[in-house]
């Protein structure tokens, strides 16, 4: 297994605030890996911090392999990374077809528009709707088929399933799987913990901008009393 991501003793400060303090994790090739943990505990800025747009003060954040401690976002999307960020941002006032027509300067390669529409029957549908028409679980879609369109070898999600349904979150929980099988490392953010540790490898546990767990996902799966420790911190923002 090649690492993919890893990050060594990472610092991050919001101006004068330090948020992360000594993060370390990684992701192998073609693993999901979770980071989990309640709101505010520094899973976002931990993303922001890798993606280099808030850049971490002190510590080493490689990325296949090459150092991109202080590369810019453009640089390191470029890369080969695609990223979901919380809140979806889909371009409202464009259709589903012209969002998706945005991020394909990239290299051609397996993720097309036509393949695109095979993996979310849905947008094919609405593809001449503006987006910012769509459910909440369809912009969703839009947002992880536009980050599919870059033909990323690492796709970062933060908060996929925020404020959808049970049963989108099930078809969302599936797609993400699916980029497994298509050999994509998938790094996940995300309040839904049952169902993240369902379709993870590996998960990382964050509290104040620390990692304070970290290990099989099935390991902290069968630790009931963890799961619904944590689970039950981030309910009220399920709903």
């Amino acid at each position: 297994m090649s690492a993919v991501l890893t990050l060594q003793g990472v610092h991050t400060y919001y101006a004068k605030s330090h948020i992360l303090h000594d993060v370390c994790l990684g992701a192998e090739a073609g693993e999901i890996v979770t980071l989990l943990g309640r709101n505010g505990a520094g899973k976002t800025t931990t993303l922001r911090s890798i993606m280099g747009l808030t850049p971490a003060r002190e510590g080493r954040i490689t990325l296949f392999g090459e150092d991109i401690t202080r590369r810019t976002p453009f640089q390191i999307a470029a890369m080969g990374v695609g990223y979901v960020p919380e809140g979806r941002r889909v371009f409202g006032n464009l259709t589903v077809e012209e969002n998706l027509l945005v991020p394909v300067s990239g290299p051609s390669g397996r993720w097309t528009l036509a393949r695109v529409y095979d993996l979310f029957p849905r947008l094919r549908e609405r593809r001449a709707s503006k987006a910012r028409t769509l459910s909440g679980g369809e912009q969703e879609m839009l947002a992880i088929a536009r980050a599919l369109l870059v033909n990323p070898r690492l796709l970062i999600l933060d908060e996929p399933s925020q404020g959808l349904a049970p049963l989108i979150v099930r078809d969302v929980f599936r797609t993400v799987k699916e980029m497994k099988g298509e050999g994509i490392t998938v790094l996940l953010v995300e309040q839904n913990v049952r169902a993240a540790v369902e379709i993870a490898e590996r998960a990382f546990v964050m509290d104040d901008g620390r990692i304070v767990w970290s290990g099989p996902a099935a390991e902290f799966a069968a630790d009931e009393e963890r799961v619904r420790a944590l689970a039950g911190a981030s309910t009220h923002h399920m709903h």
